[in-house]
């Protein structure tokens, strides 16, 4: 009676979408394969997975890390309500990461203390799954890339779409040829993000450790202005737009066209819409062509929320024989080329608005949590391993590079390296504070 009421139950997770796993039915929730997270950074994004893991079957967020004592506080009172079970808070990952029960980690701090707090967590032999973007830098990517087989610890960036059912069959179909060779691939990402002003330096909040939130970042005085979101904007600790939410497209689309690192790159843009502290840009284009014939085109507009093709967010395939539109969910059109529509795949799950900051919604999001549980459990394989990260975070970083210096990129097709451009490969890894530096 009990294994039948577990074929049940986990049936219907499968109808909702909760396993991807080919082994799925090979689970039967032993205490042996509990999984213990300890979630590093738990503000807004980081809030929201840390619910979802917690969620998961045989998943435990045993130990919550956070540098704002109200951020921590909440967290912890949020886990022990939905799973009745208090995880242990700490301030310092360094000395969570000393715990010998947990499994793996889940970074979802600011960008600056992804790379370090993933270096961090296999070099403590724990498995991660990083927000994306993977690395502040593209040194950051390869080293976490070096560490993931050096340590033989499993590194999973979400890329949530990586583990998204239609979308793997709306690739799939692209790649046996549905719209003929494909060559060009656009993207998109808009917001209407308001002024975030001049900051004044001001003391720091008793309830943030301001130190340890700058971590490995070079010191800078606190503003009014920063924590806990727009830091986004700032060079020292942000990425801009472009890794924040272009990341998603720009994976997408080089999975949708087979390529991994362009030959070169070009990229416009400005702090164009206010005048205020923001620094990286709120208008941003990049292009990129690579070395099997194919381009990719994306547009960013923080300041402007006007959709394109109907969506927020998406991304659109041209091919010889048609065009595929997947507008930043689980579903996809393609046409013909007199733009009849010829085929409609639409998500069997529920959905939070694509524009949602929280993410795609639990039920889709927590596919790609889950195939991080059941890699670890050897009943699945990472859709999203940090090698794929690296290389879909290295895409949106060239082109805040091409901005940066004001002139289009020639790189090498193997690993993105910027060719014969001195400056240009000074912005390839960044300035540490003394002690923080990431060491293999």
């Amino acid at each position: 009676m009990n294994n039948r009421r577990d074929f049940v139950k986990k049936a219907a997770l499968a109808g909702a979408g909760l396993f991807a796993s080919p082994n799925l039915f090979a689970f039967h929730g032993s205490p042996n394969e509990k999984v213990v997270i300890g979630a590093v950074g738990t503000n807004s994004r980081g809030f929201f997975v840390s619910r979802m893991f917690a969620q998961l079957p045989n998943v435990e967020i045993g130990y919550v890390c956070d540098v704002d004592s109200n951020v921590l506080a909440k967290t912890i009172a949020e886990i022990e309500k939905l799973t009745g079970k208090r995880p242990k808070g700490y301030t310092d990952v360094r000395k969570m990461l000393e715990e010998k029960d947990m499994d793996a980690i889940l970074v979802a701090t600011p960008d600056h203390w992804h790379a370090p707090a993933a270096l961090m967590g296999v070099q403590a032999g724990k498995h991660v799954y990083v927000e994306k973007p993977c690395s502040h830098n593209p040194a950051e990517g390869e080293i976490l890339v070096a560490a993931s087989a050096k340590y033989n610890k499993l590194i999973q960036m979400g890329s949530q779409r990586r583990s998204f059912p239609k979308v793997i069959q709306g690739i799939k179909e692209l790649h046996d040829g549905i719209i003929g060779r494909v060559y060009f691939a656009r993207g998109w990402y808009a917001n209407a993000r308001k002024p975030i002003g001049v900051g004044k330096v001001a003391p720091v909040p008793s309830n943030i450790d301001y130190e340890l939130w700058q971590g490995p970042a070079p010191r800078k005085a606190y503003k009014d202005n920063l924590i806990h979101y727009n830091w986004h904007w700032f060079w020292n600790w942000g990425t801009g737009e472009a890794l924040n939410n272009g990341t998603h497209e720009l994976d997408v689309m080089r999975w949708g066209l087979g390529v991994d690192f362009p030959k070169k790159v070009s990229s416009m843009g400005g702090r164009f819409a206010y005048k205020d502290d923001w620094e990286t840009p709120d208008t941003q284009t990049i292009n990129y062509e690579f070395a099997n014939n194919t381009a990719i085109a994306w547009e960013g507009r923080s300041c402007n929320g006007f959709n394109s093709e109907g969506a927020g967010r998406g991304v659109i395939f041209y091919g010889e024989k048609g065009t595929m539109t997947i507008p930043g969910g689980d579903d996809y059109k393609v046409y013909d080329l007199d733009n009849k529509l010829v085929k409609a795949v639409k998500t069997d799950l529920e959905e939070a608005q694509r524009t949602n900051t929280m993410g795609m919604g639990e039920r889709l999001d927590s596919i790609h949590l889950n195939n991080f549980v059941e890699s670890i459990r050897g009943k699945s394989q990472l859709t999203c391993p940090i090698s794929i990260g690296h290389a879909s975070t290295l895409l949106p970083q060239l082109g805040n590079i091409s901005y940066r210096t004001g002139r289009t990129l020639n790189c090498d097709a193997k690993n993105g390296h910027v060719l014969n451009d001195k400056e240009a490969m000074s912005y390839w890894k960044r300035e540490y504070a003394k002690g923080w530096e990431m060491k293999l």
